[in-house]
């Protein structure tokens, strides 16, 4: 009998009302785990060793270390971690450089609800794929 591998999720934003919210909206899908939050990309790099997420849901714009430089640096030292970038306003130069550091995708809050999930199995999956070429 094959199993379907539970998705582990790092949220990072530096709003922890944002962080709850993104975490309540995953709570229903049965695949998710959400193991941990940071308030910026500095606490995210500390926590991955430890929380070994496969997705890391990470805000664009943060203080200490934003979304971009965190992204750059996740996927130099974790390749096969997934990250998908979200942004309030999206501009399309922060949009730009986050999908060159190397996340998979980045959405707006606004349409967080209506796309996250479907976004986080989409970037799993595609690191998985990676990883088993």
């Amino acid at each position: 009998m094959s199993t379907v591998p539970r998705l582990r999720v790092l949220i990072v934003d530096d709003y922890a009302m944002v962080r709850q919210t993104i975490k309540t909206m995953l709570q229903p899908y049965a695949l998710i785990d959400v193991v941990g939050e940071a308030g910026n990309g500095e606490e995210a790099l500390l926590l991955v060793p430890e929380l070994k997420p496969t997705v890391i849901v990470m805000d664009i714009v943060m203080p200490r270390l934003d979304g971009i430089a965190s992204t750059r640096l996740l996927k130099t030292l974790y390749p096969k971690i997934a990250v998908i970038g979200v942004s309030v306003h999206a501009k399309s130069y922060e949009v730009n450089a986050m999908l060159e550091a190397g996340a998979f995708q980045v959405i707006t809050k606004e349409n967080a609800g209506h796309d996250l999930y479907e976004a986080i199995q989409s970037a799993a999956k595609a690191i998985q794929s990676d990883s088993s070429a």
